[in-house]
């Protein structure tokens, strides 16, 4: 059984840990310290901030957004499916039927219950 030695791996961690803090150390305390009212104001991609971020708003953007992460993570496993058909064979196959036939029944479900309405 051969010996490894992490000594070597170990000194590099060290050195890159330690650089990277000496490095922000020294910016933290060299670096210019000019605060002022117009920095410490909050903006948004540097837009100015009109009015309240706290207002309500529709529960649907969330709906939809949920339901747009769900069936695109769902529509992930699809792609792996279709690279190894071949090597999956029949049952493959009928296993990814009763997969999309899953999918389909939670999107029929969906449109049934109004998700994706809009309107009131």
């Amino acid at each position: 059984m051969q010996d490894i030695s992490y000594f070597a791996i170990l000194i590099q961690l060290s050195v890159a840990i330690g650089f990277v803090v000496a490095v922000m150390a020294l910016t933290h305390l060299v670096g210019p310290k000019r605060k002022t009212k117009l920095k410490q104001e909050n903006t948004e991609s540097g837009i100015k901030v009109v009015g309240n971020a706290r207002l309500p708003f529709n529960i649907k953007y969330f709906v939809v957004a949920i339901l747009f992460v769900l069936f695109d993570v769902e529509i992930i496993f699809l792609y792996p499916w279709a690279v190894n058909f071949k090597a999956l064979g029949t049952t493959g196959f009928i296993e990814m039927i009763i997969f999309i036939a899953t999918l389909l029944i939670g999107f029929f479900y969906i449109i049934k219950k109004g998700g994706l309405k809009w309107e009131k």
